[in-house]
């Protein structure tokens, strides 16, 4: 067997949503986490500089494995830094074995020494614990230490088609300016924010599906009291249900059964997309429980109106909306943050405040 470990082609794309479709990631709810039409655009998504690793079987042609390395501009203790982000590993379990890793991480290496970053963020489920020892437990010398900063938890609501919320209106063009102010003052409030820029949002909607009036926005005496969207990827990012195990396994047909009694949307069969939408830029001032409740409420009605069965919102569990949020019925699916850094770095993960983290769940 002759691996050869490199960055991406045009020609290694369909073999790489061959191996996402083949290797859903397991859970309870097992999903395969499927880029379709094209790989590339679902990597730009998860930041700037998107640079695509793969294993190639250089036997059979197949691709064994892959990765991706981004960069992205967010609040660190309040202050814009560029950070990196670590997602979309995925590997073929007929080439697993830490050697891949090893070399995969290499590669990462050497792309850092080029181009240092004080940190990289990577999010791994909770039930994948195969994952999480390579990495994390087992890590050797040349990999990067892997520091926990968040418990995540993203919640899967299951959309219902209720009345409007009077005191939330959707965004327009004209609103985008101060959409971006607000993002920039309440949102650094949090970890990891993404640092918005009016030509980075309008980029959302121009080049990757985001509609303006999807945007969401609660006033309180004339001002912007909160934010929150949802932005359906379906045109380039499809999740899949490949099995369910333990409990979900045995309550999934007892929920079907009675979700339409309830006006739920039912749970995906086997094989089928979870027609599904994510929760962005989830911003409230001074975290006032009222506004969230409205903007929450008016996100979900939004969804209905865009034929969506669920929205996915991820939240940190130590954050003061978290609590809020699971008042609503939900699925959770649970992962952790991890900070990245090579040894010789600055020690960033020690370096970080008290302050909850809100990684965009649309971005991993």
């Amino acid at each position: 067997m002759s691996i050869q470990i490199g960055l991406a082609t045009p020609a290694d794309d369909a073999h790489i949503r061959g191996l996402l479709r083949r290797e859903p990631v397991p859970g309870r709810i097992a999903i395969s986490f499927e880029r379709e039409p094209d790989f590339s655009t679902g990597c730009a998504i998860t930041g700037e500089n998107p640079t695509v690793l793969v294993a190639r079987d250089l036997d059979t042609g197949v691709v064994a494995g892959v990765a991706c390395r981004s960069e992205r501009e967010v609040y660190v203790n309040g202050t814009p830094t560029r950070l990196g982000y670590l997602g979309q590993l995925r590997i073929d379990r007929r080439y697993r074995g830490r050697w891949l890793v090893s070399r995969g991480v290499s590669l990462l290496k050497q792309l850092h020494d080029r181009d240092p970053l004080p940190g990289y963020l990577a999010a791994v489920t909770v039930d994948n614990r195969e994952a999480e020892g390579i990495l994390v437990r087992e890590g050797r010398k040349s990999f990067p230490a892997f520091h926990p900063v968040a418990s995540y938890c993203t919640l899967a609501f299951p959309v219902c088609r209720a009345a409007p919320v009077s005191s939330v209106a959707s965004a327009t063009a004209d609103d985008i300016p101060e959409i971006v102010r607000f993002l920039q003052t309440s949102g650094s409030r949090r970890q990891f924010v993404p640092v918005w820029s009016e030509a980075r949002l309008i980029s959302l909607t121009t080049r990757f599906g985001l509609r303006i009036e999807d945007i969401q926005i609660a006033r309180r005496s004339g001002r912007i009291a909160g934010v929150s969207g949802v932005w359906d990827q379906s045109a380039h990012k499809q999740d899949v249900v490949r099995s369910y195990s333990g409990w979900f396994r045995l309550a999934v047909p007892l929920y079907n059964a009675s979700a339409p009694l309830h006006g739920r949307p039912r749970l995906p069969k086997i094989g089928e997309r979870i027609r599904s939408g994510y929760a962005v830029f989830v911003c409230i001032e001074e975290d006032a429980p009222s506004v969230f409740r409205d903007l929450l409420a008016a996100t979900l009605h939004r969804a209905a109106a865009r034929g969506l069965d669920y929205v996915l919102m991820g939240l940190d569990e130590r954050d003061p909306l978290f609590r809020i949020a699971r008042e609503r019925p939900h699925v959770p699916y649970r992962s952790r943050i991890f900070l990245a850094e090579w040894p010789e770095g600055d020690h960033l993960h020690a370096q970080l405040d008290r302050r909850p983290s809100y990684v965009e769940v649309a971005t991993i």
